[in-house]
């Protein structure tokens, strides 16, 4: 049996929810299409990284654009193989408003074969500048 990709989406995103490491840091994958993913955080006390401003840890941010740039690439080429990231540049824009959920926006805009091209930003609903902005290059997934 043939899966349409709408059943090939819901496999993928759910293989990446239940990742351990995402489910601990509490990462979700909301979206997935050709070469795109959405992925978000919501706050969470146990991500703060300073305990007087009570703004999630730069550690998460950066965790969240990667796992996002990931799912991109892996949607780009064949989804469930896996990518490994070679290099990710972060951009650190502004510090999150606290309380706020954490959304990254991912889009593999290049495949070679040996390389994968993204770019990603997450946002927080509050400002127009994004929180962070990721460039990287992963592992190709053709």
């Amino acid at each position: 049996m043939k899966l349409d990709e709408s059943d090939l989406a819901e496999q993928v995103i759910d293989f990446f929810n239940k990742l351990p490491f995402n489910k601990f840091m509490g990462i979700s994958l909301i979206r997935i299409g050709k070469g795109s993913a959405e992925m978000m955080v919501d706050y969470n006390n146990n991500l703060i990284g300073d305990s007087e401003s009570k703004v999630i840890h730069g550690g998460v941010v950066t965790t969240l654009l990667d796992a996002a740039c990931g799912a991109a690439v892996m949607s780009a080429g064949m989804p469930k193989v896996p990518t490994a990231t070679i290099d990710l540049r972060i951009d650190y824009m502004r510090s999150a408003k606290p309380g706020k959920m954490i959304l990254a926006k991912a889009n593999c805009f290049r495949i070679t074969s040996s390389v994968a091209f993204v770019k990603a930003d997450a946002t927080d609903g509050v400002d127009e500048v994004p929180v962070a902005s990721a460039s990287g290059a992963f592992t190709s997934p053709i």
